[in-house]
């Protein structure tokens, strides 16, 4: 594991830690962060530590051609009460993910900080979100980077139950029709899981990613 400085370079991803762990400090200006994205990196970390880079040997992620949508959810996709937009309230999204509470969690690892970084890169164009509306009312939704072929998935949240996976299946239908390679999932979450994201090597999830 090693302490970042001012300079903007990461260490090999391999170098990691068993649990992920790769490096420490450094800061979350947009040149980095996407760098470390580019890179097969993001940051993880609560309040008051100092920033933490990941890049987990085991990486959680969709192939677009790997969807699920079970049953119960096609008839709750097909009875079209929602509304859902691109990109149109990026900073409530992550707002609601900041204040969504997640289960076996204490807090939120979307510091203050980390917001502020993410809204910066939203407005370069790199971070970007779905929303879900009942009405006016932002009722789910998520956000993530997009780096062109890869989409990095973030956050999501619910107001609504099964809003986040209607957000999920509308970003993956839309990811398709551009022809994009997957969705970064990062790391193993039964929520997604349920959708067809899979883990795999975190070797094969770099050499698509350089692709």
């Amino acid at each position: 594991m090693v302490l970042l400085g001012k300079e903007l370079v990461f260490p090999p991803v391999e170098m990691a830690s068993s649990e992920g762990i790769l490096a420490f400090g450094g800061d979350l200006q947009p040149q980095r962060l996407m760098l470390a994205y580019q890179s097969g990196i993001f940051p993880w970390y609560n309040e008051g530590e100092p920033i933490i880079w990941y890049s987990p040997d085991m990486r959680m992620v969709l192939f677009p051609d790997e969807l699920k949508i079970s049953k119960s959810m096609r008839r709750f996709k097909a009875k079209n009460k929602f509304s859902i937009t691109w990109n149109k309230a990026f900073e409530k999204v992550i707002d609601h993910c900041q204040k969504s509470p997640r289960k076996d969690q204490l807090g939120t690892w979307i510091t203050r900080e980390m917001k502020e970084a993410y809204i910066r890169l939203h407005k370069l164009g790199f971070a970007k979100s779905i929303e879900v509306w009942d009405q006016d009312e932002l009722v789910g939704g998520l956000y993530g980077i997009d780096l062109g072929h890869v989409f990095c998935g973030e956050s999501m949240f619910s107001k609504v139950s099964n809003t986040s996976k209607l957000a999920f299946i509308y970003l993956v239908e839309e990811l398709q029709k551009k022809d994009y390679k997957l969705i970064d999932c990062q790391v193993y979450n039964e929520h997604l899981e349920s959708l067809g994201a899979r883990e795999i090597k975190r070797s094969e999830f770099m050499e698509i990613l350089s692709k």
